[in-house]
């Protein structure tokens, strides 16, 4: 089942001499459930996709459509909503709160969307997370990998159907790193959690169902995994 179609996105910022062509004539498909690695050279485009399939930034031109929805015809207040519900954005910098504490920071989505609290499921989220011994920390009482962890959780919370992954693992070790793609892993297995991973690592992109290659703003190779490092 199809859960995502980009069609003919093209985006540039700037204009004469500075003029830069971020995506170029992109269009690929996303089936639910598919773990999706997009990787490419600094400045390939890679981010900008993953911004504008997330709502957070407007094509010049071309089509994101989740569950048949096409995103950016939506007003500013429902795309916020989309973003909330549908969407788990996970970034390089962590992003959170400095005066919530774990817990706190994993059910920002929640409060801010007006929902109830899932204490059984806020309770699992924060076992699976690693988490339990940290939940009542600030942000700057945690470790890098703790942070992201934080991060990731605040993703899950609503159970999007859609996570969205930009160099989760770009400012940690390699221990750290290996936890995070498991971490993410587990959600796309479990919950059937369609996982989009923008990444520069070749080990972790070779975990993914799928590969997207791009360069200058284009789709240079689209190939599906066969030998997985599971």
């Amino acid at each position: 089942m199809e859960l995502l179609k980009v069609e003919h996105l093209c985006k540039t910022y700037g204009d004469g001499e500075n003029q830069v062509n971020a995506l170029s004539d992109i269009s690929f498909t996303v089936e639910k459930g598919e773990f999706v690695a997009i990787t490419g050279a600094s400045g390939s485009g890679k981010s900008t996709l993953l911004h504008i399939i997330g709502g957070v930034d407007v094509p010049d031109s071309g089509r994101v459509l989740v569950d048949g929805t096409e995103i950016h015809r939506k007003s500013q207040e429902e795309l916020a909503i989309f973003r909330r519900r549908q969407v788990g954005l996970v970034y390089q910098f962590y992003n959170l709160i400095p005066v919530l504490n774990v817990e706190e920071n994993i059910a920002l989505p929640l409060k801010l969307d007006g929902q109830q609290i899932n204490r059984q499921r806020l309770d699992e989220l924060i076992e699976i997370l690693g988490l339990s011994q940290r939940r009542n920390h600030l942000p700057k009482q945690l470790s890098g990998g703790q942070q992201q962890r934080v991060s990731i959780g605040r993703a899950l919370i609503n159970a999007p159907a859609l996570m969205l992954a930009d160099e989760p693992t770009g400012n940690l070790d390699n221990k750290n790193s290996h936890e995070i793609i498991e971490l993410l892993k587990y959600s796309n297995r479990t919950y059937r959690q369609t996982l989009l991973l923008v990444t520069h690592d070749e080990e972790i992109a070779l975990q993914a169902d799928r590969i997207i290659q791009i360069q200058d703003g284009r789709i240079v190779s689209d190939q599906h995994v066969n030998d997985k490092r599971r």
